[in-house]
């Protein structure tokens, strides 16, 4: 199956990009260097193009209704205007996929008076995602108008400490003042946008949806470091932010959003799917939960790294791992035993055969916003 590519595809290629495939997309994952692209972000400002993103439209009578149940988190507490992370879980409260749902502002949700909402599943993930909305709408008769528009959005992630100075530089209104977790319509290069303060880098910054056919007018008016998917990586390593497919993955890694420690985003009082599996469970007596690590010998971790006890007992797996651009010490995060969980532990991860001396750390690894 050939692969979906981001709007602006060839502009990327003719920057000389390298690319490579992610979530059916090929997407650039280096511009210069991971090195250089990461301390842009950092230190001033970096351009992301994600426009492998999914973006999936729910609006109706009943769209606050069905967001409620297929989402962890109390959909109805957001106003227009804001947004929240929540986990979307099967029936056993296993993550099928982490979002972003956004409730549009009045002036963006099409006029008609109800509740619109715009959330963003992982990449590859959109189609089966408006199949579920779709299947439970009609099982659950609930009037609601679901639409996938990832073909339409084009998406720009601007992060770091400049971001709001060129986000704002470049719009028609003023949204550094903008909070955090707030989206707004925007005219960003003269194009009609969606700005949200929102990111995974742990960084200050904007996500914009755009048209699809508006994509280098608006990638061209930010005079910044041009980013891909590596350094989007680091960077949200550093920030302790989940990856679909290696922190979870329903097939492969099945986790509960208490093990993959986002139990902030599950609210019990609402009647979601997975609800029931998922207060049945005492968080208290987990078998296995997702720790941060710093490596202290030399070494760098990576995915599906074991990690033993100081004697050498198997009592877990690496899930992401890295040389951290910012701190310059190897960093990463894997599920252990729970009794080895408490920051300070020493652990061990086997890199390329050899037993490595590890610490556990409470993630984020760096301050972020």
């Amino acid at each position: 199956m050939p692969l979906s590519k981001p709007p602006l595809w060839d502009h990327h290629g003719d920057r000389d990009a390298k690319f490579t495939e992610f979530g059916g997309w090929d997407m650039p994952v280096e511009f210069d260097s991971i090195q250089t692209e990461h301390a842009a972000v950092r230190e001033d400002a970096g351009i992301f193009d994600v426009s492998h993103m999914g973006q999936l439209h729910v609006t109706g009578p009943d769209a606050t209704a069905l967001m409620q149940r297929l989402t962890t988190n109390d959909v109805s507490q957001l106003e227009a205007g804001n947004s929240q992370y929540a986990a979307i879980t099967d029936d056993d409260g296993i993550i099928i996929d982490d979002v972003i749902v956004y409730r549009l502002p009045d002036e963006a949700a099409g006029g008609d008076g109800d509740p619109t909402y715009l959330f963003v599943p992982n990449a590859g993930t959109d189609e089966r995602t408006h199949e579920r909305w779709v299947e439970y709408r009609n099982e659950w008769d609930l009037e609601a108008t679901v639409d996938n528009r990832t073909d339409e959005y084009a998406m720009f992630a601007v992060q770091g400490p400049s971001a709001p100075i060129l986000v704002d530089e470049a719009s028609e209104e003023s949204l550094s003042d903008q909070p955090r977790f707030s989206i707004t319509a925007a005219t960003v290069a003269g194009v009609e946008c969606l700005a949200a303060r929102t990111g995974y880098t742990g960084e200050d910054g904007f996500e914009l949806l755009l048209p699809w056919e508006e994509a280098e007018t608006v990638w061209e008016v930010f005079d910044c470091q041009p980013c891909g998917l590596g350094a989007r990586d680091t960077l949200r390593l550093e920030a302790g932010f989940l990856l679909a497919g290696q922190e979870f993955d329903p097939e492969s890694n099945p986790r509960t959003p208490y093990e993959a420690g986002i139990g902030f985003a599950v609210d019990l009082e609402t009647d979601f799917v997975g609800r029931d599996a998922l207060a049945a469970i005492d968080p208290d007596e987990l078998e296995e939960r997702l720790v941060g690590f710093e490596l202290i010998d030399r070494g760098v971790p990576r995915h599906g790294y074991d990690i033993t006890s100081s004697e050498g007992r198997v009592i877990g797996t690496v899930t992401s791992g890295t040389m951290s651009p910012t701190l310059g010490r190897p960093i990463g995060m894997g599920y252990v035993r729970s009794e080895f969980t408490e920051p300070g532990t020493t652990l061990q991860v086997i890199v390329r055969g050899q037993s490595k001396k590890a610490r556990v750390e409470q993630p984020p690894f760096i301050d972020t916003v």
